[in-house]
């Protein structure tokens, strides 16, 4: 009993002593230890559309280069901001646009669609792939005059006189990379791209052959800009086909 007792004091003032040590050391080794702290990114439109820029360039100009990004700058907001819901529900196939967009409210789709709306930067050509003079005159037919015994209207007959598009809701093709352009009409034709009913575009490339989708995109493609690619005034087209994003009845060919 004797001994145990006088080891107690001894256990106590350890104790203590570590109670101490713990109180001056301790803290400043866990100061040292602590991760470093990083800045907080500017919370800024430019800095929230990274993900969009990446891909579409900076001014959403698009990538020539790639052949496939294609250019947002310039396009009416009420189509950028639809092509994005068409991701977001579904209807449009693309994984990583698919991934980017699923959380994104309507509101902010909106500001980043009006955002690439407004910018206003040159236009650069794209690759083209070699195609005889006789397809290329046949695309040029298809985007001005139409194929009117297979019921293919003109694209300048929804996409405007000189194809940059109609307000509000109708894209320009004209500056769009061939491989875009041949891989987006394919997507109309194999389910993996569509939008709301009545999907004129879904009836339009469904009446398009293999060669004419070839001929089309190239003579797209291979078209300099206009001097003015702002897109015409709303109601300047009335479109020869129901389109269910214009609200509009067409003919009903």
């Amino acid at each position: 009993m004797n001994t145990n007792a006088s080891l107690r004091p001894a256990k106590s003032f350890g104790t203590a002593a570590l109670l101490v040590a713990a109180m001056l050391f301790g803290a400043p080794l866990r100061a040292a230890d602590a991760p470093p702290t990083h800045p907080t990114p500017p919370d800024t439109l430019q800095q929230r559309i990274a993900a969009c820029t990446t891909c579409h360039g900076v001014h959403g100009e698009g990538t020539p280069g790639s052949g496939y990004f294609p250019r947002l700058a310039g396009k009416p907001a009420a189509y950028l901001a639809r092509q994005m819901q068409d991701f977001q529900n579904g209807l449009r196939k693309y994984a990583p646009m698919e991934y980017t967009v699923r959380q994104l409210s309507p509101a902010y789709m909106q500001e980043i669609a009006e955002y690439f709306a407004a910018q206003q930067v040159p236009y650069s050509r794209s690759p083209l792939p070699p195609v005889s003079a006789a397809t290329l005159q046949r695309g040029e037919q298809l985007v001005s005059k139409g194929d009117p015994a297979n019921k293919i209207p003109a694209c300048a007959s929804c996409h405007g006189s000189q194809l940059t598009g109609v307000q509000p809701s109708t894209p320009g093709l004209v500056g769009l990379p061939y491989d875009y352009l041949s891989a987006q009409l394919g997507s109309w034709r194999t389910h993996t791209r569509g939008t709301v009913a009545p999907d004129c575009m879904a009836v339009v490339a469904n009446r398009l052959s293999d060669s004419d989708i070839t001929a089309v995109a190239a003579a797209l493609a291979s078209r300099q800009p206009p001097a003015d690619t702002h897109a015409q005034a709303a109601g300047s087209v009335t479109p020869p086909l129901p389109c269910g994003v214009l609200g509009a009845t067409g003919d009903g060919s």
